[in-house]
Order: C-alpha cells, then structure tokens, then sequence
C-alpha cells in the first residue's frame, strides 16, 4: 500500500479519552468489515527498567519501562485489537546494564534483566538498535536468546551472507472486527539498524559481520513480505527522522524509508526526540509534525528511556482478498508531566515488571555504591558548554595518563600526547537533571558512570596539527553563529548538535569565536570552507603547525569514525586498547586515592562585542557554581525546567 491510499488525521492530544482514541470515522466502504487495531511502541530504553538515577542514587519519575508498562495496560484495555513491538537498544545504557555486562555477566540460557521485564508485557516482536553491539556479539546473543518474543533486522549481514536476524516475519494474528467477528490477518514485520554500527563497533564487527543500507534492504524484502500475503507492513526502523537528498548509508534514514513502497506503518527512534511533534523535525519536507506522518504514513517515535509509548491507531477496511489502512491516529503518552517546573508521575510503577527484576536492581544499587577513591573538588558539567571544565578534564587527564604508559615502548613514545574528552552529562533532551554533579568527598562507581556514560573503550589516533584543528572546528559547531550587528539576545548552544560530539582537546590552548559560521554542519559536512571558529591554537606555547605530528588519545567511537570527525576515519588509529574508558578513569583514581581535576582554562569563548546579549540554558543546580574562565548571569527561568544564563563578558 503506498501512501496515496491514507487518509490523513489529525494527531490525538496526549491523555484522550479511549472512546475518543477508537472512535475513528468510517470512510465508506460499505457493509465490508472493519478492523481496528492498536499498534505500541517502546523504543531506546537503555535497560532504564525501574524509575531509577543509578548515577544519582535516587528514585527518577522520568525513567522507566516500569512505568511505560503501566500506560500499555491500559491502552490494551482500550483496544480490541493490539501490538506491541520495541525499536531496539535495550541491552546497554544505564549502570544495571554495565552490572550485567561486567560483573554479573551472561551466559548462553541466562535472563537479562531488560529480557525478563520485557517478557511480562507479551511483545509481539522487536529489532536490533545500535548499542546492542557494542558488549559484542556473542553478548547480544545471550542477552536476548531468552527472549519469549522475536526479534528482526534486515540489514545486518554475518560473514556467510545471511542476516544476523531473521530479516522479517508476519505475525498470523485473529482479531475481532467492529461487528464482533473473528477476522484473520497478516501483519509483516521488518527491522532496520543504523549501518554505522560497523565504525562504531567495529572492533567487535570487523570480520563477523557487515550491514547494508536501510532503504536498499527495504526494497529487497519488502516485496517479499508482500508477496507472503501480508495485510499491513510494519517497519521497526531503529533510526532517526532526517531530511535531504537521500545518498545512502543514511544513519537517520525514516523519511527516506517511508517512500518504500508496501511499508504502511514506521515505528522510529535512535534519535531520542518525540514524534508526533518535536520541534527539531518542522519545516522538513515530507514529515508532518502534527499528523504524525512520514510521507503520509503514520509514524511515531517514543522518546527514550520509557519516557513515552507510541501509539498508532489503525482503521482497516476489508478490500477484496485483503485489507487497507481507511484511517488512522498516532498519538505519544508521556508517564509524566513537568508541572510548576516539578516533574509529576502519571502512572504507577508496574508491580510484574518490578519482580522481574527484584535480584539484579538490588544487585546494581550495591554495585554502584562501591567506593573507588575520593575528590576534593567538586566534579560537575553544568557549564561545560560554555567554559573548560573539570568533569571533561578529568576524562583528559585519565586517557592521557593510561595511553603514555601504554606507548612508552613504542615508536610514537617521543610524540606530543593530547587527549580529546567530551561533556556527555550536559541538560538537552536529557531534561534539567541530566548533568553529572559530585561533591568533594568519595568517589564510588556510580560516579565513574555518572563522568562517563558510554562503554566505550580507549583509543589513540595519530595526527597532524592541520588535522587538529579540524577536529576542534568540527566540535566548534554546537554554537550558533552569533551576529553582533543583529544585537539582542541570542542563543549560543545549538540544541541539535550532541554535546558527545563537543569535544575539547586537552594538551593544546585555543579560543574559540562563535561570531564566524561554523565550518561543518551537524553531520560533519565542510559547509563553510572560509569560515575560521578556533583562534591562537597553540602547543607548549607556540603556535600549533600544520604539519606537526600529534598522538590524542580519544575513544573507539570517535577514533573509528563516529560523528565524522577529522582525522578519525580508522585509518589514523595506533593503539587499539582493551579497556573500557570508564575503567581507566577508575584505574587512574585508586592509584592516587584522591584527584583534584581543575579546569586551566586551556579553552575560551572569544566574547562577542556590541550590544548582543549570548545566552544558554543549565540545570537549576548550577547557581551553586562558577564557571573557570567566563563570567555568567542567571536571567531566569527557561522552559522545561531549565535556567537561563547570559554570558556577561
């Protein structure tokens, strides 16, 4: 069915009544039978089970399949007819999934606890996201080999030709039309995975498995499933809403997907935004932000971390041998609200998926707890965007320290040493909360996770200085060019460019000037080849030359290519080491029992002259601190609980 064949409805307010939910109208196809079917969805739940901070070691209303599970009770009891399919990275992204990966561990017939909370909810069916590689492949084949639902990805190839997973399957399912009839239909179910997973993982990848584009696999076996007789095509697209000309190997490629003709319904996420609505997808040809549709077809992306289900509601009409989507609603259920600047919970903990998951959630809070050393500073990330700071600094310090010691008996020994670190903790989609903040006092685990969030594992690059400050005017990109002619308030931060991709390089002095364009755009293109952000880029006091050679230690992520930095393509790695970054922070603490990271100021914001007043929001706990470097003045309130800062020169 292609999309001529929709008709278009205006997207349900979150919270409608049922009735109003399934009261679709009917769109004249007489005495035939009709079907409505309710179609959920999860998506990016980062094994965030229980409303739980691990980092903060405090109870979070704004996490939680716990709490998602609650909302999809309900909406089934809604509905006749109803599907409930997840959209992949589950097995990775919170300290309960670094306590199963590295110290509970999983063994072929073990339960993981994000397996075993699904499990209690009867899912229908599920794909692969990007981060269920990353603990490696034999991992995410004991994580999810107890799962009582199935899982499906079509663009992911091992090394003997076949999918890594079943590539689709149709679901054979009796549902109750409007008459109350049984009727039987065929849905087909799809699923797609970034195919950046072979630079981002590729340590884990290289030789065991290859992907191909998500659109070229969709053209390839969509037919098929066609062909199989099915009544609706559902795509569980694990990646992102993005416009432009479609190239190929395409990471955020669902718009381009939902041309694909025979796909009818695409589930979304990757990204960790909300859709139907979400500002960050107006004004992009083909995606309506009201309606909630791709190219006319429904789509919803449910948020992250539980924070929302997705919700398709289906209206099918018997046409000849089979059925077509008459009409349709896709609609978000938050399981909270933000009220008066305070988050309030709309739903109750789930007490089945909280079973489930009694013994490793207990486990997971002792483990955490355990102590690693103490700081005699506090450790914080509420200006990092604006100003050197020391959470950053400390990650430097920590690469810099384990990579010397393992190049010391290597040619590159003699090489000046940086290292590049970026504020992963930094508000953004991530709410007001989302900041990492440690006072002086001990260091536990907990806190290694809260300073490093990601299980990435060291890596060392080598580079020219040409290639340097490349990279650096490729992170320079997360400001917005501020115009002093223009004056007034202008915000600095562009809320679309990922702070992780905001990296400081440690070992060099720079300035940077957010008056000039920016370089690149958010997917690292050369958009503006004139333009110069970073200024009086300096080494050991000299100014850094084109042709001086480097070595910065960084990550797996970067070094292989993520964010499409310069000098990191794979191609300049000289040392690929074992262990994760957040283990060498936590080596690189016990060995001096207690550490003072101190911003230097080793980077600075050039302040824009003229009347323009340069703006950007923190958490609300920031007025507690300075930033090195920089003035600032709060201005007020911001939404979303955020608080809004100026820069006052």
């Amino acid at each position: 069915m292609t999309s001529s064949s929709i008709t278009r409805r205006r997207v349900l307010q979150t919270g409608a009544a049922a009735a109003a939910v399934m009261a679709l109208p009917k769109t004249g196809f007489g005495a035939e039978p009709v079907v409505k079917l309710r179609i959920m969805e999860t998506t990016d739940l980062h094994v965030n089970i229980m409303p739980y901070d691990y980092y903060r070691d405090a109870a979070d209303d704004t996490v939680g399949l716990a709490r998602t599970a609650s909302i999809v009770k309900a909406a089934r009891t809604e509905a006749r007819n109803s599907l409930l399919f997840d959209n992949g990275d589950l097995i990775q992204g919170s300290p309960l999934g670094d306590f199963v990966a590295y110290r509970r561990g999983m063994k072929k017939g073990d339960v993981h606890p994000m397996v075993a909370a699904m499990n209690t909810l009867n899912y229908d069916c599920g794909t692969l996201g990007n981060h269920e590689f990353n603990y490696g492949l034999e991992f995410l084949e004991n994580s999810l080999g107890e799962a009582k639902f199935p899982i499906v990805c079509a663009n992911v190839i091992k090394a003997n030709g076949e999918t890594l997973r079943k590539p689709w399957l149709i679901l054979d399912r009796e549902f109750t039309d409007e008459s109350g009839a049984k009727q039987k239909l065929k849905i087909g179910v799809i699923g797609f995975v970034p195919p950046q997973i072979v630079q981002w993982d590729k340590a884990n990848l290289d030789g065991k498995a290859t992907t191909i584009d998500i659109v070229d696999a969709a053209q390839k076996h969509v037919p098929d499933i066609r062909k199989a007789g099915a009544d609706v095509v559902v795509a569980l697209c694990h990646s992102g809403i993005a416009g432009g000309e479609r190239k190929g190997g395409e990471e955020n490629a669902a718009l381009h997907l939902a041309k694909v003709d025979g796909i009818d319904v695409i589930l979304t996420g990757h990204q960790h935004f909300t859709f139907p609505g979400g500002k960050e997808f107006n004004d992009i040809p083909g995606v309506d932000v009201k309606a909630g549709t791709l190219h006319g077809k429904p789509a919803v992306m449910a948020g992250f971390w539980g924070s929302h289900l997705g919700v398709v509601d289906l209206e099918l009409a018997r046409d000849g041998n089979g059925w077509k989507i008459a009409n349709f609603r896709t609609e978000l259920r938050p399981i909270y609200d933000r009220v008066d600047r305070k988050v309030v919970a709309k739903t109750e903990t789930d007490a089945a998926v909280a079973a489930a998951i009694k013994t490793d959630h207990e486990a997971t809070l002792k483990y955490v707890r355990e102590p690693v050393g103490t700081t005699s500073v506090p450790i914080h990330s509420y200006f990092s965007l604006v100003s050197d700071d020391a959470s950053v600094k400390l990650v430097a310090e920590a690469q810099a320290w384990y990579v010397a010691d393992l190049l010391k008996t290597t040619p590159y020994k003699d090489l000046p040493l940086l290292s590049a670190a970026a504020p992963f903790k930094a508000g953004g989609r991530g709410g007001p909360n989302y900041y990492t903040e440690i006072k002086p006092g001990p260091l536990a685990i907990k806190d290694m996770a809260d300073i490093y969030i990601y299980p990435n594992t060291i890596r060392a690059v080598k580079v020219t200085g040409a290639q340097v400050r490349e990279w650096l005017e490729r992170s320079a990109g997360i400001y917005n060019t501020i115009d002093p002619a223009k004056g007034g308030e202008q915000d600095l931060i562009n809320p679309t460019f990922p702070a992780y991709n905001f990296d400081v390089i440690a070992g060099v002095r720079y300035r940077i000037d957010p008056t000039q364009p920016s370089r690149y755009d958010n997917n690292g293109k050369l958009v503006n080849s004139d333009a110069r952000r970073i200024k009086d880029l300096t080494y050991d006091g000299k100014p850094v030359a084109d042709d001086q050679v480097f070595i910065v230690a960084t990550n797996n992520y970067r070094a292989g290519g993520g964010g499409n930095f310069p000098g990191n393509d794979g191609t300049t790695i000289v040392l690929e080491a074992p262990d994760l970054t957040r283990d060498a922070i936590m080596r690189y603490i016990v060995e001096r029992k207690e550490v003072a990271p101190k911003a230097d100021g080793s980077w600075s914001l050039l302040t824009p002259p003229g009347s323009v007043t340069v703006t950007f929001t923190t958490g609300p706990n920031a007025a507690a601190y300075q930033p090195a470097g920089i003035k600032v003045e709060k201005v007020g309130e911001a939404p979303e609980g955020f608080v809004k800062y100026r820069i006052a020169g």
